[in-house]
């Protein structure tokens, strides 16, 4: 296990196969600074690129997990902008925030442990897996302000809820309770507060175990599985498994089968 790093906006520690990085400015309900946001995007890339990385964490400091962009710094008025200022905006921050966790080649997994609000609750469902404290609640923000949805947020949601449950989170922005979350779909798993830290410890460490490029390979099947349709989705699954028997997870794993021997995967 190798420290924490001191920086503080943004915890990162290693253990045991799994990244753990923690948004840590809880007196602001870890609302997300540019400087954070770009830590996140380049933690996660690592992840994607190191062999020793086989899951990754993502979790808060404090009452909150993220309540959106802090937008302070961020151009206030209208009239100092011009027509493209703010979709290349949303195109370099949110977005790429959001890209960064679906496109992320390990497992990620969100430890929500409070308030994810806006891109916040966009970033925890951005995640593969996702555990909730019970006190967490998710919250569609952007109509209380007269926004659009960003940060993916309309498509996140009409693949998890579907069409009409989406459009009833964005159009009123009521808050949803972790229960509730789970209840549609939002969420795998409601811990009690106490118990976030070791549940997520436990799922990660799992993962960090099994066969991690078959688990990539999994994770961008059901992704790209949403946009195609069947013939696009069969023919990426067999190129995918084309793919991965290739691996020495593969081989270890079929040999495991047929000696009748737990399969000791190595992440290769």
């Amino acid at each position: 296990m190798t420290p924490e790093t001191p920086s503080d906006e943004i915890r990162h520690r290693f253990e045991s196969g799994v990244s753990w990085i923690t948004l840590n400015r809880p007196d602001a309900m870890n609302a997300l600074t540019w400087e954070q946001r770009e830590r996140v995007i380049a933690l996660l890339a690592d992840a994607s690129a190191d062999p020793a990385t086989r899951a990754v964490v993502l979790t808060a400091t404090g009452k909150g997990f993220c309540a959106g962009a802090d937008l302070r710094g961020a151009p206030a008025t209208a009239a100092d902008r011009v027509v493209g200022d703010v979709a290349r905006m949303i195109r370099l921050g949110a977005q790429r925030l959001i890209t960064a966790v679906l496109d992320c080649e390990k497992p990620v997994i969100a430890a929500v442990n409070g308030t994810a609000a806006g891109i916040g609750a966009h970033l925890a469902l951005a995640c593969d897996l996702v555990i909730a404290a019970e006190p967490a609640r998710f919250i569609e923000v952007f109509v209380r302000r007269g926004l659009v949805p960003d940060g993916a947020g309309a498509y996140l949601l009409a693949r998890l809820l579907g069409p009409h449950k989406a459009k009833e989170l964005l159009f009123f922005g009521d808050a949803v309770p972790a229960a509730e979350a789970a209840r549609l779909g939002l969420v795998n798993k409601v811990v009690p507060a106490d118990d976030l830290e070791a549940t997520a410890r436990a799922w990660a460490e799992r993962l960090a175990q099994g066969p991690t490029r078959a688990l990539a390979l999994t994770k961008q099947l059901v992704n790209a599985s949403l946009d195609g349709d069947r013939a696009t989705a069969l023919a990426a699954e067999a190129t995918a498994q084309e793919l991965n028997m290739a691996t020495a997870d593969a081989q270890e794993g079929v040999a495991g089968f047929v000696e009748r021997r737990t399969p000791k995967f190595l992440g290769r």
